[in-house]
């Protein structure tokens, strides 16, 4: 693979078919490797997930949870995905994905954390540039204040 070609995504050892696929010795154990990846990707989100979400995720509405545990979780999995990406082609569709899952996560019904991620997000973020310290704040501040109602 050459640079640029994992298109801001998770997995590095598998790029496209066009790169990726060759012959069967070859492409099945890189499969199984990019599969590997992703489920340890999965794996890391869950516990990210867990040790972020607000200590009363489940037994309260999210709007009446201190915006300091939305805001945190925001900056850390932002930064998290710039990094495991690369702050690649994209990067920041799949930091859009992530958060939405973190809400989901966290009983926040799927239109509504589409709305949250887009209010906070929107076009903040550039391919192949990772966001500076202003811009995670900006959008983890906007995140924060848009689960707690602010629209």
């Amino acid at each position: 693979m050459g640079e640029g070609d994992t298109d801001g995504g998770i997995v590095d050892v598998w790029c496209c078919a066009r790169h990726s696929v060759t012959t069967a010795d070859t492409t099945a154990p890189m499969a199984v490797a990019a599969l590997l990846q992703w489920r340890n990707w999965i794996e890391d989100l869950a516990e990210r997930f867990s040790a972020l979400a607000p200590p009363s995720h489940s037994a309260v509405p999210a709007s009446s949870v201190d915006p300091w545990h939305w805001e945190r979780a925001c900056t850390r999995l932002v930064t998290v995905v710039a990094d495991k990406t690369r702050a690649e082609s994209g990067w920041y569709g799949h930091c859009k994905q992530v958060l939405g899952w973190f809400l989901a996560y966290n009983g926040i019904d799927e239109e509504r954390a589409r709305e949250i991620v887009e209010s906070a997000v929107g076009s903040r973020f550039d391919s192949w540039t990772a966001p500076d310290v202003v811009v995670v704040d900006t959008v983890s501040s906007r995140f924060a204040r848009t689960v707690d109602g602010d629209r």
